[in-house]
């Protein structure tokens, strides 16, 4: 009885199940924002998880009741009421991250103002910086980060001020020429630091002025901030770059973002990257004109200027960025097999429509682009969802059903050992697919060791000299080897010194995750090879016992193995993530003692000294296997995951077997009479192909309507916006 309490306990609220007309309506205005077959289509999802949801949500509630009925609760009822409630609980659709990444000013607020029609969701400037946070609609939860902030003494801060205040107010002619290479990056930070403190303007006044003002912002007593987040580029499953067309050429900051990308999608989930370059209407027409090489076509307005322009960078920077990921990416992961790397947008005149029209912006094909991401989640989420809850309904009705036992034990006996040899097969097969990183990971450790001081020796240079430097270091020795700036680029001398190691590895470790289509010597190509002679042999039982090819067992079992496979994938990403970072954390790990020594350096030649210090720490951890423990570590996050990947395996497709088997008539006692919800939920899961099939039909109707129609040329101000948000 206390285990039926255990249960009830966790009763999920119903009414989320009766489709009120609160959420008819919120369903209605999130589908407005789709074009009418695919608004359809989106309905259509929703409404068969509704359904979906009832049928469990009643199941649940007979069961619940069957049990308080009882003295004890059968292994098997208890297993179908927790897998009912999981699904029930489970959420309709996992957020989607898009991560917008780029640098100040660069037009992130301005862009996802314009996708989503709204002109000022997020604030916006010409002059100063507006946002600095990270925006985003949802979170979930995950690994918390952790970043303490010590702010400077009164005194510290009278000294900032005043070397901040006279930076902004001496005249650009007064710098030497060692110096003024630096002052536009220095004049930024300086103006931000005053806004950010003391509000707009404060850039104008004098440091007696700012003494006597109240800063805006509040100051803790302890002089340190704590902040938590997450480390969020790893959970986006798609990322754009963000670059200004003015930096395009010759920035180097969305050129470090970029490759930060690649490598969210070797160790997390993207996968999907672009290059998003905004502000694309800016163009001066004499000096386009005049920098003009080679065409021979004749411009004549800022429009058709502005149009070639802007292919012209699409063009370039595509073909570079495609290189750039097939040098670190398999041929065929997903990102390579997109038509668009490179948009050329501009939100302002998605607003204006002065010069370009809304298409010509190119904000209704990053629009699109959502709105198809979000609708093939949709459709793969619901379809999974749906065939799940129909596979615990064939379970109960296997339950159910006491026909032929006589024979089941023998035919279950002989698939539960083909399952235990199948598994040891896998085993053996995840161990040769992992084995593949063994030699580019000795390798990776021999030129890591070799170019080891050479690489920290450039870490550690800069070319104007110690000169400001010796804070930025001390930052990075603060951080354990790593130091992010607004302003100058990012300094990790952790990854940049196992970046030879990476460089040997990456091409195997993405070979081994791959997911695409050539996977011949991934870790899905075996657990795909484990599914389909699991799903074989269960079809060859059904053949011997006599069962009908559609059989409620069989299709049980059919169900119930993807059910457990395709839960895997999850893991693996998880896991993923932790093997291709443990080479860098290992190396970090190994040198915190030494970057803590550094860190404390003061006084006389301190920069010089902590470099010092940090290279004879370096050097010694090298001579004592710091690279060939960062191999041993890396190598047992292989074994960990494919230990959890077989524990997974076993427990799941034993319990499976066990639920299988005949039960004899104390079980069926148990169970309640859920045949009409079986029958409802069978027509649910066959009107899953009804709704693809109808989804085809519309879009091809859509394109064929399309393509009919006449397109409409006239100026850009009279075109009409299709997007209502």
């Amino acid at each position: 009885m206390a285990e039926a309490e255990d249960f009830v306990s966790q009763e999920p609220h119903l009414a989320l199940f009766k489709g009120s007309p609160r959420k008819r309506r919120r369903l209605d205005q999130k589908c407005r924002v789709f074009p009418p077959a695919e608004q359809s289509a989106l309905k259509e999802y929703e409404k068969l998880e509704l359904r979906t949801r009832r049928v469990l949500s009643n199941t649940y509630q007979k069961f619940i009741q069957s049990a308080f009925l009882e003295d004890g609760i059968p292994g098997g009822v208890k297993y179908l009421i927790n897998r009912l409630l999981a699904l029930i609980e489970k959420p309709s659709l996992d957020p989607i991250y898009i991560g917008l990444f780029g640098a100040t000013g660069a037009g992130k607020s301005s862009l996802l103002n314009a996708i989503i029609h709204q002109a000022m969701f997020l604030p916006v400037s010409e002059e100063s910086v507006c946002t600095s946070c990270i925006v985003q609609v949802s979170s979930g939860s995950c690994e918390q980060y952790e970043a303490k902030i010590h702010l400077l003494s009164d005194q510290e801060w009278k000294e900032e001020l005043r070397n901040l205040t006279e930076l902004l107010q001496r005249p650009e002619e007064e710098d030497g020429e060692e110096e003024s290479w630096d002052r536009d990056n220095a004049v930024e930070e300086a103006t931000w630091k005053l806004q950010v403190l003391y509000g707009n303007g404060a850039e104008c006044k004098s440091c007696e002025e700012l003494l006597r003002a109240k800063p805006r912002a509040k100051i803790p007593a302890s002089r340190i901030i704590t902040l938590k987040g997450e480390e969020t580029i790893d959970k986006c499953s798609v990322i754009w770059v963000i670059s200004d067309i003015e930096k395009i050429s010759g920035g180097k900051i969305h050129e470090e973002l970029l490759c930060e990308s690649i490598k969210a999608c070797q160790r997390g989930v993207c996968q999907d990257i672009a290059l998003v370059v905004t502000k694309c209407d800016k163009l001066y027409l004499p000096d386009y004109l005049r920098e003009r090489k080679g065409e021979n076509r004749v411009i004549e307005s800022q429009r058709e200027a502005i149009l070639e322009r802007n292919e012209a960078v699409n063009l370039q920077k595509n073909r570079i960025l495609k290189e750039k990921l097939k040098r670190k990416l398999p041929t065929d992961s997903k990102v390579l097999e997109a038509s668009d790397l490179v948009y050329t947008v501009s939100a302002q005149e998605y607003w204006r429509q002065e010069l370009l029209n809304e298409e010509e912006t190119e904000i209704s094909k990053l629009r699109d682009y959502i709105r198809k991401k979000f609708l093939e989640k949709k459709r793969k989420n619901v379809t999974e969802y749906v065939t799940e809850a129909f596979g615990i309904l064939l379970l109960t009705d296997t339950f159910n059903s006491q026909d032929g036992l006589t024979n089941e034990y023998l035919h279950l006996s002989s698939l539960r050992r083909f399952v235990e040899e199948r598994i040891q097969l896998l085993e053996r097969d995840v161990d040769q697919c992992f084995t593949q990183v063994e030699q580019p990971l000795q390798e990776g450790v021999r030129d890591a060791r070799n170019s080891c001081r050479r690489i920290l020796n450039g870490c550690l240079t800069r070319s104007k000299g110690n000169q400001g430097f010796y804070q930025t270091l001390k930052a990075v020795c603060l951080k354990d080897g790593i130091y992010a700036s607004r302003t100058l680029a990012r300094i990790d001398l952790n990854e940049a010194i196992t970046q030879p190691i990476y460089d040997r590895v990456d091409p195997v470790f993405g070979n081994i995750f791959r997911t695409g289509k050539d996977t011949g010597s991934a870790l899905i190509l075996h657990i795909d090879t484990f599914k389909h002679s699991l799903q074989e042999k269960m079809t060859e039982v059904v053949i011997k016992r006599g069962w009908k090819s559609d059989s409620c067992k069989h299709n049980f079992l059919i169900q119930e193995i993807n059910a457990i496979l395709g839960g895997l994938e999850g893991h693996i990403l998880r896991r993923k993530k932790r093997i291709y970072e443990s080479l860098c954390n290992s190396v970090q790990n190994d040198l915190k003692p030494y970057y803590e020594e550094a860190a404390h350096i003061t006084g006389k030649k301190a920069c010089e000294r902590t470099k010092d210090a940090i290279r004879r720490g370096v050097d010694r951890q090298v001579a004592e296997g710091l690279f060939e423990r960062a191999q041993e570590r890396m190598k047992s996050q292989f074994q960990q995951l494919k230990n959890g990947i077989i524990e997974k395996v076993k427990g799941s497709v034993s319990t499976m077997l066990i639920l299988a088997s005949p039960r004899g008539e104390s079980l069926y006692k148990e169970l309640s009479d859920v045949k009409s919800e079986y029958r409802e939920m069978e027509k649910l899961y066959k009107s899953l192909r009804e709704i693809a099939e109808n989804a085809v039909m519309r879009r091809g109707m859509q394109e064929f309507l399309m393509r009919m129609s006449p397109r409409k040329v006239g100026s850009p101000k009279n075109s009409t916006l299709v997007f209502c948000g």
